[in-house]
């Protein structure tokens, strides 16, 4: 899951207006279930209105816009390298419009008095103080040659703690996993330190304090970050480096086998919501099942899927990335060509539109996942392994991957497993009506407090055996 970005560049205007449209202009784009405030500053010049607007959420103050347009009583904004627009009515020093970017359109009323946000309730948070130690820390991946930056929580006591690294899920995540409002990752090592394991938890590379570019990473890049982990805390002395086992959720879930078939200094795995097919068919379902859960019709969803299969069938025939994205760009034309299609995401040509469905498929993270099988490192896993799923998550379908799971590691002779399937809870953990992305921030709860303590006691079940 992906926050919406909203980095707005250079604004030159033409002005031909007598209502008074300069000041401060806030509002609040909804986005699934979650408000992201914009305050926009509009000011007159001679001839010209020029603007710069604010994301507090994103920590983004004062950024530049490229066009606008203010005829009458209506305010255009157009955003180039966004793709993006906002058109709006003045009327009664309100402004009424929408907010357009890459093709999704998003209700964005303006209003001249700041905007009294509802603090979002997220009851499982942990607060400070807390019962165990929290260390700021730094390690180093000589492979990639950056510095992650994360938090070590470790337990009361004198140390030789069993100890667990948390590997993120797909995107750029911050060291808590941070989606919508909810810090799985801070309530997961929150509480897995209150029961004597130690916690790794960091940013992903290019993300916060961690060096590095995470858009030219692979999940296989990825693995090397948390080879550095296990390095770094093997020379912790509060630490059992006979007892160092993976968490990790989505991605993290294919990334952390890939580790352990490599590694004798993994202790276990957890699996949360793992992949245990190939990257293409998990994509493919991923899509029926979230569009059909958004209402989509069956015609809609049935086509969608037979070009994606096409376009992803493409993708894994490539190894060169140029090669690619000649190639998928190819692909796109046509099937505008064949729809007889004049008409796209408003703030976007064709070029444009071609470009975007291009870099969506032709980078090294998306070339590689596609073409990615899962089970490969996973009949090579020879430690212990937990693998939990939901019955509504719709990203990585529980029945599907499970059952892949369980027969990669059977078919590999690991004779430690165990498959478990929770009802009702979602690709989050989070109990759930539907599964679908758009529930997740709405719910309250973070994570399932029956996951929680289960996959504790699995994993104390497993140090405690190694201690024997």
């Amino acid at each position: 899951m992906k926050k919406l970005l909203v980095f707005l560049i250079s604004i030159s205007s033409c002005m031909l207006a007598a209502q008074n449209i300069t000041g401060e202009w806030y509002g609040a784009l909804k986005v699934q279930g979650i408000e992201l405030p914009l305050i926009f500053h509009i000011t007159e010049t001679d001839s010209a209105y020029t603007a710069t607007m604010d994301s507090p959420d994103q920590k983004a103050f004062g950024i530049p816009v490229t066009t606008t347009h203010f005829i009458s009583d209506t305010l255009k904004l157009e955003l180039k390298n966004l793709g993006a627009t906002y058109k709006g009515v003045l009327a009664d020093q309100r402004i009424s419009g929408t907010f357009i970017q890459m093709g999704n359109s998003f209700p964005l009323d303006l209003g001249r008095e700041a905007l009294q946000k509802e603090p979002l309730k997220r009851p499982q948070e942990p607060q400070a103080p807390f019962p165990y130690a929290t260390e700021e820390v730094v390690f180093h991946n000589e492979t990639a040659a950056i510095d992650l930056g994360g938090t070590l929580t470790l337990p009361e006591g004198d140390g030789n703690f069993p100890a667990v690294i948390l590997i993120s899920g797909s995107g750029p995540q911050d060291r808590n996993e941070e989606i919508l409002g909810h810090k799985p990752f801070l309530v997961i090592a929150d509480y897995l330190t209150r029961n004597g394991i130690a916690v790794l938890r960091y940013d992903d590379r290019g993300v916060a304090k961690s060096t590095g570019n995470f858009a030219t990473a692979t999940s296989a890049d990825f693995a090397t970050d948390v080879a550095a982990a296990i390095a770094y805390l093997k020379t912790r002395k509060e630490i059992d480096s006979a007892k160092i086992g993976l968490v990790g959720h989505s991605e993290g879930g294919l990334i952390a086998p890939m580790v352990a078939a490599d590694s004798k200094d993994v202790g276990f795995i957890v699996l949360l919501a793992g992949t245990g097919i190939r990257g293409d068919v998990l994509l493919l379902k991923q899509e029926e099942l979230i569009a059909r859960a958004s209402g989509v019709s069956e015609e809609r969803i049935a086509k969608s899927k037979l070009r994606n299969k096409e376009l992803f069938f493409l993708v894994r025939q490539f190894e060169n990335q140029d090669a690619l994205k000649e190639a998928v760009a190819d692909q796109i034309n046509a099937y505008i060509d064949e729809e007889d299609r004049e008409e796209f995401p408003e703030g976007m040509n064709r070029e444009a539109y071609v470009n975007q469905q291009v870099s969506k498929l032709a980078n090294p993270w998306m070339l590689y996942f596609l073409k990615h099988n899962p089970a490969t490192d996973l009949q090579k896993v020879t430690c212990p392994v937990l693998a939990v799923n939901g019955s509504t998550d719709l990203q990585v379908p529980a029945t599907e991957n499970l059952s892949a799971i369980k027969a990669a590691l059977e078919q590999g002779g690991n004779q430690d497993v165990t498959i478990k399937e929770y009802t009702g809870l979602n690709h989050l953990f989070q109990e759930s009506e539907t599964g679908a992305p758009g529930e997740y921030g709405v719910i309250e709860q973070t994570f399932s407090p029956l996951v929680l303590k289960e996959v504790t006691e699995w994993i104390l079940e497993q140090t405690k055996e190694q201690q024997n």
